[in-house]
């Protein structure tokens, strides 16, 4: 029988990077990026959360596949990550599953901080539910643990996993 530790750490498969996207100052359009480049303590180089330091929020990822959740609570054909302002959009892996565990993603290992909740430009950026659409399906911030590069089409796996 296995325990609960060891099923936290088995994933049916790899996550792999879909898309990512910075914002270099506070309510500024997003940015579509091939890669970026994450330090300690800061997170990811030219993306306006960088600027504060020490943040819970050095890098916040949220899954391709709640997407069309989101869009389908607004009532939406589709919806584009650029408005869910998340850096990191990943398919194929449960990020929920990555909260309070070390996880390489490129070349960075990241630690799953906590939930990225919704905020109030929810509403704006995705009409009237928006907020409420998100709650759920927001994602994680994380931290950054090691310095690396992180690109489009990265695998995304649980560090140290057997």
């Amino acid at each position: 029988m296995q325990t609960i530790a060891g099923l936290k750490a088995q994933f049916a498969q790899p996550g792999k990077v879909d898309w990512i996207g910075i914002s270099v100052q506070r309510n500024s359009d997003i940015q579509v990026m091939q890669s970026v480049e994450v330090r300690m303590p800061t997170g990811i180089v030219g993306d306006h959360h960088a600027m504060r330091g020490n943040s819970k929020r050095q890098v916040t990822l949220v899954q391709a596949e709640h997407l069309d959740v989101v869009a389908s609570l607004v009532g939406r054909e589709s919806i584009g990550p650029e408005l869910l302002r998340r850096n990191v959009v990943v398919r194929g892996i449960n990020l929920l599953a990555l909260k309070d565990q070390e996880f390489l993603i490129g070349t960075a290992v990241l630690r799953g901080s906590g939930l990225c909740v919704p905020c109030s430009r929810m509403e704006r950026n995705l009409g009237r539910g928006g907020y409420n659409a998100m709650r759920g399906h927001g994602g994680i911030n994380a931290i950054v643990v090691q310095e690396g590069i992180i690109a489009v089409g990265d695998a995304v796996v649980l560090q140290n996993q057997d």
